[in-house]
């Protein structure tokens, strides 16, 4: 029977439909996860939407569960009124803030998220940033491309690494933060955390140390931001902050462009003072006169930590596992706290 779970007849497959661009739903689902994904719903014609217009309203009257990805528009009042019989929400993406409305936990529909799995890669490239910045790698294929001395002389001026002994500081002890203390585990650093929410016992039991912010930021080598975009954390590495960190010490931010003082940071990278590696800025896009663009002891990327190419299959696993236990009466692992909004990103 077409409609039925696995075959079982007993149990009609619920009607489903994704809120996602084309691109968005090219890079999460290839053809065994399209399969998957048709095994636990219905898809009606059109299976996936951009946006969520009069056409798509009328016709969310079966719709039991709407899979959304980046971009997708705010589910507010209207959408749920179309959709008396929607059950479940289920996000490809990390944060549903700009997603989910009060209307959606008010009737409550159940919210996932792809957030821990969208840590996995976050957490990769900070290590793989620390280790590099660590070794003063930038700055010696800096030196050596300028220089092209092979007696030598584009060592000069470079501080000495922290490879082994170094002083970690993670600011946040989130789904990202915890991670990245697990990977620093092999390689000899001193990880201190500052976050006024962590557990002592989960900070000690990830052989890391917990501090107030302060503290960290002075004694640090490297900071690696992993703290919630919140009006609370605003600017929280902020100029009096960035001022005390040690001289040749490197910042690191793949959280939120808002959480430093980017002004601050310019600053003391031009005065050779320190290194930045800024995966996210604060406007996002940066226009393209900023200052950041080529400035010395700054090392731009595009926003690439999270999910990019074959990492976006692992958040699509995760939201069909999350499909899946919904189908079959269970309660997903990935469900969204609404008491941990406040807190998270």
């Amino acid at each position: 029977m077409a409609d039925t779970v696995d075959g079982d007849t007993s149990r009609q497959r619920p009607h489903a439909l994704l809120v996602m661009s084309a691109r968005t739903y090219a890079d999460l689902f290839d053809d065994t996860r399209v399969a998957r994904l048709r095994s636990l719903v219905t898809l009606g014609e059109p299976a996936r939407v951009d946006v969520v217009d009069r056409r798509v309203l009328s016709q969310l009257g079966q719709v039991e569960y709407l899979i959304t990805g980046w971009g997708a528009p705010r589910l507010g009042s209207e959408v749920l009124r179309a959709a008396p019989r929607l059950r479940g929400i289920l996000h490809t993406g990390g944060s549903v803030k700009n997603l989910v409305t009060d209307d959606v936990w008010d009737r409550g529909i159940v919210v996932t998220s792809a957030a821990e799995a969208n840590a996995i890669p976050v957490a990769e490239f900070t290590l793989a940033m620390i280790l590099l910045e660590a070794k003063r790698v930038p700055e010696y294929i800096s030196g050596f491309a300028s220089t092209r001395d092979v007696a030598g002389g584009w060592r000069d001026g470079i501080a000495s690494s922290v490879t082994f002994g170094g002083v970690v500081g993670l600011v946040g002890f989130s789904r990202v933060g915890r991670r990245v203390a697990a990977l620093l585990a092999p390689f000899g650093f001193d990880v201190l955390v500052a976050d006024p929410y962590a557990s002592p016992e989960a900070v000690r039991a990830a052989g890391a140390h917990l501090v107030e912010l302060d503290a960290l930021m002075r004694r640090s080598d490297i900071v690696s931001i992993h703290a919630p975009e919140l009006p609370s954390t605003r600017r929280l590495v902020n100029a009096h902050r960035i001022a005390s960190m040690r001289p040749n010490a490197v910042l690191i931010n793949t959280a939120r462009g808002s959480l430093i003082d980017t002004g601050a940071v310019l600053e003391r990278c031009r005065q050779g003072l320190l290194r930045a590696v800024l995966d996210v800025t604060d406007p996002e896009p940066l226009p393209a006169d900023s200052p950041l663009f080529g400035a010395p002891g700054v090392v731009l990327t595009p926003h690439i930590a999270g999910a990019m190419h074959a990492e976006t299959l692992r958040l699509t696993d995760s939201t069909l596992d999350g499909l899946e236990a919904l189908v079959r009466g269970v309660a997903p692992s990935n469900l969204v706290d609404r008491s941990m909004l406040g807190l998270s990103a």
